[in-house]
């Protein structure tokens, strides 16, 4: 069965356009990293009691979301999380550093992946224009790299916030607390999972179109 390099590149288009768009999504929203608090509040000292709670107002809930730069809390405001590439003037313990450390590589590398997106997509448009076998290999390449580099991030925010998890159970040292907070990741990471998956599939577009037009190119030749 011939393959067209006008279906692959259609695809290419199509899957690195997602790619993108999910991507960006998923590096400007904040649900990555949620944490319920409900069943805890619903549980805690004066929540069995309706009297007390109806004569008095209602606490601030302590649920809140994450994402790459800030956390927020359901009723209040978002604020930013400490800068990664500031540390010299702040006292903090090792394993804050550590944690400040890996902040700091996927905050790079996953806008560092919708860089080389942008320059693939450069690439891949002038690679099919052209009909390229050196633009198409290149551009393949750098998707591919691309979607190494956006797995990198999100398997180290995945390790970031384990950490920190372990970070605060030291630090609350009481287990059967947080065993009533429902902490999960939302979909902003499942955006980027998504992402590095279309991204994946670009890059192979791009190497199959590559090697079509190289079969081509030899079948031309020899006829």
């Amino acid at each position: 069965m011939r393959v067209r390099l006008g279906a692959l590149a259609g695809s290419a288009a199509l899957t690195g356009a997602l790619s993108f768009v999910l991507l960006a999504a998923a590096i400007g929203t904040d649900f990555w990293y949620i944490i319920d608090t409900e069943r805890l509040e619903r549980s805690g000292p004066g929540a069995q009691d309706p009297l007390r709670t109806a004569n008095r107002s209602q606490p601030e809930s302590l649920s809140s979301h994450s994402g790459l730069w800030r956390t927020c809390r359901v009723q209040s405001s978002c604020t930013p999380l400490m800068n990664p590439f500031w540390q010299e003037n702040v006292t903090v313990s090792d394993s804050s550093k550590q944690l400040l450390t890996m902040h700091g590589t996927f905050v790079i590398l996953l806008p560092l992946s919708l860089i080389l997106m942008v320059f693939g997509g450069m690439t891949g448009f002038l690679s099919f224009l052209l009909q390229a076998y050196l633009l198409l290999l290149l551009t393949g390449t750098l998707f591919l790299f691309g979607a190494l580099v956006t797995l990198t991030g999100i398997s180290v925010y995945i390790a970031y916030s384990a950490a920190a998890f372990r970070e605060a159970l030291c630090l609350l040292g009481e287990r059967a607390l947080l065993d009533q907070v429902d902490i999960r990741f939302g979909w902003s990471l499942a955006l980027g999972c998504i992402s590095f998956i279309s991204e994946l599939f670009t890059g192979v577009a791009f190497m199959v179109a590559a090697r079509v037009l190289s079969l081509r190119r030899r079948q031309d030749q020899a006829i």
